[in-house]
This record gives structure tokens, sequence and C-alpha cells, in this order.
């Protein structure tokens, strides 16, 4: 085992005695599953400073000891591919966890130890978490677990972490490495013309004396890759180290005829295939059930057709699950008193309708139609299928610039934007995560739906509410590829870990629906409370009949509209349902089909659903990507909507 060549003793102290454990590997290996199994319900949930890549730390007490958790991104190497990347390496370099547990999957051994190779290249001091045993034997696949940790040179401990198996025994080794770190020389060695080189620059960053805070060797092998971020570091203290790294990068191409940094790389797979075939037996097993499905999920044709039972298994589930949800909470709330918002100006009337209307907005939306999402979202996602549903839209994807691990985030959006956006942190580069950002906004999410039901299926019919579902998912992808063409860069390509089909976890998922709906419920409720208020107040000091009949020249002349639509689309910056709660309220009947020709229904339905986002995902746009960004992309939401529904009511008045 290694540390830090920047580690001390005295860090401990400095800490009051805590340890810091780290976890690291990569995605859907059980790293998250161990950190909840570990942490319980002590998380917290946060962002890197100054990144907008997930941060989830948590708290252990083991024997008396204090132990802080870090669960750091799942990802497969330490090259400046994405943020997700350069958070782990970071931490694992410059931040001196105590011990790092390199979760890796038995099952497929292999595959995984390629990142486990740059671990120990960066000498972090390390633990094997040999995750999955169970499911890695039921292939046939045994491991010798003590050759593999004489081939790597660090603990190895066997476990199931679904099942709370060997973590008392991986957190006991985590703690023994953790308290007796030594400086022991890597094992990792490569071929004898590559160590020549990374010796030679090795001694040359050490009398340099470049005050870096990396692991000398490591610093030396990420120069011969050409690793962006390092050579920067090293060009701003000595141009000569660079010039002595590009010339022994050069030489190392010249004798394999290919970039240094595909030869580093060729060397770290040929090792990772060595280690694993000496420590691992294969039996001769039958086709699991597993395997079965994942030939089907992945076929050239079932794919397809599984992914799109899934999709809509999941939006049936929801709005069918939601609206009964939404139907018995509201009733329950109903005989405390009415929520339709009254409109007085009263002072009463704003705090009440405000304060307390935007309260039940979010009891009566939120809870009914996201819960069950994210409860079958989970459930989707820890069984495997959803990896196999992007991996199938890839192709689709690709044509708005994206690759088919946008879908989850998509998805997503079908409850809410806010969480559909925040998840877009899972795309590689800032491009993409624009790119998804900006998609989502069209998505028809729970809010929508309910326009949608509430204006279009209720009084035209549920023939025209499908065809406005038809024509949102068209734009997805024709404005999406328009704006594939403004931003400038490349699409990356699809990256992704499938594990096997597994039985979902009860707790992995509840806790996963729990954190969603958290995060949902503390950032979007305030916002729903105070964003009904101000309506109440603007509209009680005549501001929103200004702005309407401003806005008349659009929504009566363009749009072919009532002129209190304009106020109407004012209220759906708030929340999108209060379209149609506004709309009940100041006509003063639920039979809006009294007050609005079948062709305005629709119309009133499709521009809404397109119109400026919601405050609640304005914000999130801004807060992930900046004002100006969440601004432009408002904008377009805006554009789009007045001109599409511009030539929808004009096309619509020939048919209906």
């Amino acid at each position: 085992m290694s540390c830090h060549s920047g580690s001390s003793n005295s860090k401990k102290s400095q800490n009051n005695g805590r340890i810091t454990i780290a976890l690291a590997g990569n995605a859907n290996v059980g790293k998250s599953v161990l950190f909840n199994q570990l942490t319980g319900s002590s998380q917290i949930i946060g962002n890197w400073p100054g990144k907008t890549v997930e941060k989830a730390e948590g708290t252990l007490n083991f024997e008396g000891q204090k132990i802080t958790v870090v669960d750091l991104p799942g990802i497969y190497s330490f090259s400046t591919f994405g943020m997700e990347e350069i958070v782990s390496r970071e931490y694992v370099a410059l931040e001196d966890p105590d011990v790092v547990i390199n979760v890796v999957d038995a099952a497929v051994l292999e595959r995984n130890l390629f990142f486990t190779l740059q671990l120990i290249e960066i000498e972090a001091p390390l633990v094997i978490c040999l995750n999955q045993v169970d499911a890695a034997k039921n292939k046939g696949i045994s491991i010798d677990r003590k050759k593999l940790e004489q081939a790597l040179g660090v603990p190895v401990v066997p476990t199931v972490v679904i099942r709370g198996e060997g973590i008392y025994e991986l957190t006991k080794t985590a703690l023994v490495v953790a308290r007796n770190c030594s400086n022991n020389e890597t094992p990792v060695r490569y071929g004898a013309e590559i160590e020549e080189r990374i010796s030679k620059l090795d001694l040359a960053i050490q009398t340099g004396n470049l005050g870096l805070r990396y692991p000398s060797r490591w610093v030396a092998i990420k120069l011969l890759e050409n690793d962006p971020e390092i050579k920067k570091l090293v060009s701003s203290k000595s141009d000569g180290v660079i010039k002595t790294a590009r010339t022994l990068a050069e030489e190392i191409s010249s004798i394999h005829n290919e970039p240094c940094f595909a030869v580093i790389a060729s060397e770290r797979y040929s090792l990772a295939s060595k280690v694993a075939n000496e420590v691992q037996r294969q039996s001769e097993v039958k086709t699991t059930l597993s395997e079965k499905l994942n030939w089907i999920t992945t076929h050239k044709m079932f794919g397809y057709i599984t992914s799109v039972g899934v999709i809509a298994a999941l939006l049936i589930w929801t709005f069918s699950i939601g609206n009964f949800l939404s139907t018995l909470f509201s009733d329950a709330l109903s005989l405390f008193s009415s929520v339709n918002p009254s409109f007085s100006g009263s002072i009463q009337g704003i705090i009440w309708n405000g304060v307390y209307g935007g309260l039940v907005a979010g009891i009566t939306l939120v809870v009914p139609y996201v819960v069950p999402f994210y409860l079958m979202l989970a459930m989707i996602e820890d069984s495997g299928i959803l990896t196999r549903v992007a991996f199938m839209m890839d192709s689709a994807m690709h044509t708005i610039g994206l690759h088919g691990k946008a879908l989850i985030p998509m998805i997503l959006g079908y409850g809410c934007n806010v969480p559909a956006i925040q998840a877009c942190r899972i795309m590689e580069t800032k491009r993409e995560r624009l790119l998804a950002s900006y998609a989502i906004t069209f998505a028809p999410c729970a809010a929508r739906t309910i326009v949608i039901l509430g204006l279009v299926a209720a009084f035209v019919g549920p023939t025209w509410a499908l065809s406005l579902y038809a024509v949102d998912i068209m734009l997805i992808f024709v404005l999406g590829k328009a704006a594939l063409k403004v931003v400038p860069g490349k699409s990356t390509g699809l990256i992704m870990e499938m594990h096997s089909f597994k039985v979902p976890s009860l707790s992995v998922v509840t806790k996963q629906t729990w954190a969603r709906t958290k995060s949902l419920i503390y950032f979007v409720f305030p916002l729903y409370i105070v964003g009904s208020a101000l309506i109440q107040v603007l509209f009680a000091v005549g501001i929103l009949q200004y702005l309407s009949n401003a806005f008349s020249p659009l929504t009566v002349g363009w749009l072919g509209l009532p002129a209190i639509a304009g106020i109407l689309l004012i209220l759906g910056l708030v929340r999108k349902e209060l379209t149609l709660l506004g709309a009940v309220a100041i006509f003063g009947s639920t039979n809006l089909a009294l007050f609005f020709t079948p062709v305005q229904l629709i119309t009133l339905a499709l521009v809404s659903i397109i119109f400026i986002p919601c405050i609640s995902t304005v914000t999130v746009l801004a807060k992930d990507h900046g004002w100006k960004a969440a601004s432009v992309i408002a904008i377009a939401n805006f554009a789009t909507a007045i001109v599409v529904g511009g030539i929808a009511f004009r096309l619509l008045s020939l048919i209906l």
C-alpha cells in the first residue's frame, strides 16, 4: 500500500482524530450503495466548490472512530475528459484522503482494473472492495483474493454490498491502511522502453524542484500522455521539463508507431488483462436470465421496442398514479378551504391565496406526480434497464448533438424540468450539459401535462391532447438540431457501464426517491409560495392587466386568443398549471368551453407548454449555466411559442 508524497501524519491530529475515506470506482459497481450502507441517513448532498458536479458526504462511527465518507463521481479514467474526472483526481491527489476504497465489480474485473491501476499510479492509500462476488459466482467466475492482493500490492476484501456482506471487514481493513500508511514503491510497471522514459522524466521533475503536490512519477506519466491540465501546471514552472516530456513522448510514439497516450493506455489494458487472467477462473455455466434480458434489450429490433415500452410504462404509471393521488389530495385539502385564487386584491387574499395556495399547489402537483415518477425511475435505474434504453437511443440523441446518456435527464423532465436540468451533470462536457438543458425546457413536465389535460383533453378530446405531445417532441429534435449549429464544439461518444440485471433493492430505491424528491421540495416549494403571492400582488395593483394589454397584439392579433390570455401566460411563468387555475378563477367556471373555442383551447395549451419555462426552471438554469445562457434559452422558448402558436391557430382554424 502507498500514500501521497504530500501526505503527513499530522493531518489526522489536525482533523481531531477523524479519518476520511473516499469511495472511488466506475459507475454502477455498487459504490453509492456502499456509501448508503456506511453513512445511513447522515448524508450531505451538494456540489463540489466551483463545480456543477454533485458531492455526497456522510459520517460513520465505527468502533469509536469518527469517519468522514466521501462518494466520488463514478468514472473510468483519471484523464480529463469531463468535470467528474477532474473532481475525482484532484480530491484523491490534493485533498489527501486517509484511504481510498476502490469499488470494483467482480463479474467484470478486467474492465474495472484499468481504473484501479491509475489509483495505484497516483499513489493513493488503497483498499480494493471486490463487490458483487455473488453475481460473479453465478456467472462461473471465481477470484483468488490472495493472488489479487499480491498482484496489486493492496488489500482486497470480497463483498456483497447490497446485502451488507463483507462491509465490516472492509471498514476494518480501511482503518488499518489509514492508520499504518507507508510510502511503499508502486508495483505498477510497464514495458521497458516506457519505464525507461518515465524514470528519466520523473528524475527531471524531482531535480527541477517544481513544488508540485502530485506524485512526481504520476506527473511524468500524465505529461507523456499529454494531459492538458498537468501540462499547463508544469509549463508555468518549467519549460525544460515540458520539452523533455515532448521528446520522450515522441520517442515512445516512434517505437510503437502510435500516439504516446494510446501506447500507455494499451499498457494499462494489457496489465489489467494479465492480472485478471492470473487471479480468476471461469467455469462453464448456462446462460443466465440476466444475459437473456441483456440480449433482448440491446437487440437491433427488440431493443427499440423494449425502450419505447419502458418509457411509455414510466409515463403511464406516473400519470395514472399521479392523477389518482392529485385528486385524493385535492379533495382532502378542499375540506379545509378552497385552493383557487380569488384575485380579490385584499391583503387577506394575497396572503391566503398566495402562500397557502402555493403550498397546496405543491402538495397536489409535486408529491402526486413526482414521487411515483422518481420511484419507478429509481427501480428501472437500479435494475439496469435504464442504461440499455440510453444505449438504444444513442443514435437518435446524436441528431441533436447528444448521446444516449442524455435520455436519462430527458425522461426526468417529464416529471419536472428542475431536477432534470440538475441531472444533466452526468454529461461529460459543458456544451453537452447546456444542449441537454435547453432540450429539457421543452419537455412536457407534469405541470404542462395538467394544462394539456385540463384545456384540451377535457374539452376538445384526448386525440388532440396526444397531438400536442407529438408536436412538443418534434420541436425538441428540430430546435435541438438548430442549437447544435449555434453552440460550437464536437459531440462525444457514449461511454456507459451496463451492469447485469438485478432485482431492485428496496433500500436503494427508497433512498434514491427520497433524495431526489427532498431536493425538489426544498427548492420548488418556496418558489411556489413566493411566486404565487407575487402574482396576487401584481394583479391587485393592476400590473398584470397592464401587461395583458401590452401583449394584446401578440395574444389577440397573432395567436387569436382572448385578451385575458396575456394574464394566463404570465401566471404560467410561476408554474404552468396556473394557466389553467387562473382561467377557472377569472371566469368563475370550470367549463372553459364556454369562454374559448376549440381552436383557442388548443392554441393556448400549445403556447403555454412551449412558453418561457417556470421561474423554478429558469432559476436552476441560471444556477448551472449562468444568467446569460438562461436568458437566451428563455427568449428561444418565448419566440418558439409565439411563432408555432400563430401558425397552429391559422392551420387549426381551417380544420376545426
